[in-house]
């Protein structure tokens, strides 16, 4: 253990979880689909969510690919 600060991998993910999430609000606003893609991105490794977290232009490249794979699985209207 190293001076108590050891996060287990399921409360890091959640603690990313939370970030990411407010982070596609602030870029996105209020889009309905920023938790479905907040949920596509943890399926990312940890250490990958946290380099995204850390620059600006590849997190936003990253929420825009997951907006555009949303967009093109949705249903078509007739």
């Amino acid at each position: 253990m190293s001076n108590g600060i050891t996060v287990r991998v399921s409360e890091q993910k959640q603690m990313l979880g939370e970030r990411i999430y407010s982070q596609i609000g602030r870029v996105y606003g209020d889009r309905s689909d920023v938790g479905k893609i907040t949920g596509m991105m943890l399926e990312m490794d940890n250490s990958e969510l946290i380099m995204m977290l850390q620059d600006p232009d590849l997190f936003r490249s990253k929420v825009d690919e997951a907006a555009q794979v949303l967009k093109s699985s949705a249903p078509k209207a007739n």
